[in-house]
């Protein structure tokens, strides 16, 4: 066998339509796409899920309730108030917090909140700090380190 004798089948292959080329030839004038219209031009039709430039339904649902956010960053918080209690220069970090019985499970990764007051200089390293929780413990002499992020 040569490349030259493989052949499609008998009747296996049908010829392709010849749009706008008369009455005659069957598909003529507009070519069997109606009268006029957008969908009716050279180019194609709009993309799929396109609404007239009214926003489109698969970017309207997600701005609604009940939408989970996919990969969603879960963090074991603790507000700056309850580090107060530690003594000064201590190193703070979520298996410190654990051992010391301040923080009672790992949900994920250490988030330092700001609420309440902080007079102990700290070493803290965190995967994430608020403005708020940063700013008070650098007040108070200790230090924010971003460390441990998941």
């Amino acid at each position: 066998m040569r490349l030259q004798d493989a052949v499609p089948k008998e009747g296996s292959q049908k010829r392709r339509r010849r749009l706008g080329r008369g009455v005659s030839a069957g598909q003529g004038a507009s070519a069997g796409k109606g009268m006029r219209g957008q969908k009716a031009r050279s180019g194609g039709s709009t993309r799929p899920g396109f609404e007239g430039g009214q926003m489109p339904l698969y970017r309207r649902l997600p701005k609604l309730k009940r939408f989970t956010i996919i990969n969603r960053k879960e963090y074991t918080t603790i507000n700056v108030s309850k580090l107060a209690s530690l003594p000064a220069n201590t190193e703070v970090t979520l298996e410190s917090l654990l051992e010391a019985g301040i923080v009672t499970a790992n949900k994920g990764s250490l988030k330092i909140l700001g609420d309440g007051e902080l007079n102990v200089p700290l070493n803290v390293k965190a995967a994430a700090f608020t403005a708020g929780a940063r700013a008070k413990i650098e007040a108070a002499g200790g230090s924010c380190e971003v460390a441990g992020a998941k």
